[in-house]
């Protein structure tokens, strides 16, 4: 045992002493280590430089990105510059042809203006010259004149104060014509006094009015009663103006001869004037809206002239109205306007004594609803209750829609009509709130804002194509209940309210409504006070700068179309297969009505 441990002794010595040499023999190892060192610094200076180009190239890379970016910006600035560009060009345009259309008008009014007081002038000092002279040239033509060249002008002028006293200056033959043609108007005149009815949309005795006249060539003559006797039909038609049925039947009818009058007659007297103030035919008043056709009427279809026209529908042209043609056509269009003024006036009487009792809601109905019926069917009885006077506005409204389009009233014109009755119920209720603090409660709004909503609903039933814009009339009301039924008001700020909430009302109206409402519901508060003294602010820099400090709306009772406007939105009338009424249909002197036989 002795022997091994000094053996394992003596190991234990050995492996120390190898030990030490192999700790002496480490020093080239730590020299080798000194070179790796060394290495290290080259990388140190090489990763040093990397990260410089690294912060070049990225530099470099934003430099790009912001030239990039810039670019990007001037060439949306471009795009957005050259869009601004292109709109400024074409409402340059529009406003240079607008211009044209205005500088043309005026100088065709003019001009028609200038023939209607100079043959106003001559009639009234050589009214009996003038017939006398005629007779005299009729006298020297002979009694064939009347025949070969196919005109009737003569014979038209049998009515004419003038020239009832000359029969016996008269040829027979052109006596006996006379006599006829004086047999046709008086026949003409009993036909339209009848309700002729529609042939399709088309209104019957416009077309044949228009038809007869043409023929006749009573636009060209210098002097007839016919259209003194068409105007004093539509006159006494029309003297019952409750009757909005008959009313309507003439609106269809003059609004429809009208159109054919202004697609057909052109201002003689624009020939005669200076060189500068002469129009081609599709610039004259009455001719513009030809200018597609070359001379064919734009919207008429005169084919059922038979053979009262060499060449057919390409050779017609536009008629040279003389001075009963031109008045004539004047004292249509004020007719148009009466009549139609004459319907919406009967509609606003009718829809008045219900608008006073839509602006506040009748309060048995509205106590049952503020507490809240726990039965369903009591609060169902109230809701109509409350409902029921809106819904009688709606009935008129429907009723009148359905005369007009039974008539067959152009559409343009139904929703103008409509239009200006919304704009009136929107200056009654808008009125109204302003006026009695009554009405500018919580549970009052609710009321109107369902009374509204009955409205839009018609709106949509009659469609765009007879209700229009109707519904945008209502914004003043519209907005002005929004306001009482919103709920936070005292959060609201100013700029929330005149902005967003109700942008088409005045500070006045604001401040009005604001200071009125109440809340007979929940009790709530109307708006802040500092956005009440921002208001009074408003005002006073207002009434300095001279801006008008009434908050009540104006009703306007103005016609709101022309004759132009009425062309405008018009569709082609086909007048070529109206049959012509049993009255006049076995005459041989309306022979040309009858439709032609392919």
């Amino acid at each position: 045992m002795q022997a091994k441990l000094d053996e394992a002794n003596a190991l234990i010595v050995i492996e120390q002493e190898t030990a030490k040499k192999a700790i002496e023999e480490a020093p080239p190892v730590v020299k080798e280590t000194q070179v790796i060192v060394e290495d290290t610094k080259k990388i140190d200076s090489l990763t040093a430089e990397v990260e410089s180009q690294k912060e070049i190239l990225s530099s470099e890379t934003n430099r790009a990105d912001d030239y990039e970016k810039k670019y990007n910006e001037s060439q949306a600035s471009l795009e957005e510059k050259q869009k601004k560009l292109e709109e400024t060009v074409k409402k340059a345009q529009q406003l240079q042809e607008s211009l044209t259309r205005l500088e043309e008008k005026v100088s065709n009014l003019e001009s028609e203006n200038q023939v209607l007081r100079q043959q106003a002038v001559s009639m009234a000092p050589n009214k009996f010259l003038s017939g006398r002279s005629k007779s005299i040239i009729q006298r020297e033509r002979g009694p064939d004149s009347g025949h070969g060249s196919g005109e009737i002008k003569t014979p038209l002028d049998l009515h004419s104060p003038s020239m009832n006293n000359r029969e016996d200056v008269e040829e027979k033959p052109q006596k006996s014509l006379n006599e006829k043609q004086a047999e046709n108007q008086e026949l003409l005149i009993r036909c339209i006094a009848q309700h002729l009815g529609f042939a399709g949309n088309r209104p019957i005795a416009a077309c044949i009015i228009y038809k007869c006249l043409l023929q006749w060539r009573s636009f060209e003559v210098e002097r007839t009663s016919v259209f003194d006797r068409i105007i004093q039909t539509i006159g006494h038609a029309i003297e019952t103006q409750d009757n909005n049925d008959i009313l309507a039947y003439w609106l269809s009818n003059a609004s429809t001869l009208l159109l054919l009058l202004q697609w057909t007659l052109k201002a003689s007297g624009a020939a005669g004037m200076a060189p500068q103030r002469r129009r081609s035919s599709s610039a004259t008043l009455f001719g513009r809206m030809t200018q597609s056709f070359r001379g064919t009427p734009q919207g008429v279809n005169l084919s059922f002239i038979n053979g009262g026209l060499n060449g057919g529908v390409d050779s017609l042209r536009q008629v040279e109205a003389k001075y009963p043609a031109l008045l004539f056509k004047q004292q249509l269009t004020a007719y148009v306007e009466k009549i139609y003024g004459m319907i919406r006036d009967n509609l606003k009487k009718e829809i008045s004594p219900l608008l006073g009792l839509c602006i506040q809601a009748p309060r048995t109905s509205r106590a049952s609803l503020v507490k809240g019926s726990s039965r369903s069917v009591a609060n169902t009885a109230a809701q109509q209750a409350l409902i029921a006077h809106w819904q009688g506005i709606v009935k008129s409204l429907g009723n009148f829609l359905s005369t007009l389009k039974a008539n067959h009233v152009p559409p343009f014109l139904v929703r103008k009509v409509f239009t200006q009755i919304f704009s009136f119920i929107n200056v009654q209720l808008f009125n109204s709130l302003l006026l009695r603090r009554e009405c500018c409660s919580f549970s009052n709004g609710e009321y109107v804002k369902a009374g509204l909503a009955e409205l839009e609903h018609w709106c949509y039933k009659a469609t765009d194509e007879y209700a229009g814009s109707a519904w945008d009339e209502l914004k003043h009301i519209r907005q002005a209940i929004g306001f009482l039924v919103i709920h936070q008001k005292p959060k609201k700020t100013l700029d929330e309210i005149s902005h967003d909430l109700c942008p088409v009302l005045s500070i006045q109206q604001l401040y009005r409504i604001s200071t009125m409402y109440w809340d007979d519901k929940y009790g709530t508060h109307s708006v802040s006070a500092d956005v009440i003294a921002s208001m009074r602010v408003l005002m006073t820099e207002d009434s300095n700068n001279a801006v008008s400090s009434s908050f009540l709306l104006d009703d306007d009772s103005s016609i709101p179309f022309s004759v132009d406007d009425i062309s405008k939105s018009m569709e082609q009338i086909d007048i070529s297969d109206i049959e012509p009424p049993p009255l006049i249909r076995e005459n041989s002197g309306f022979s040309f009505l009858l439709p032609r036989s392919e």
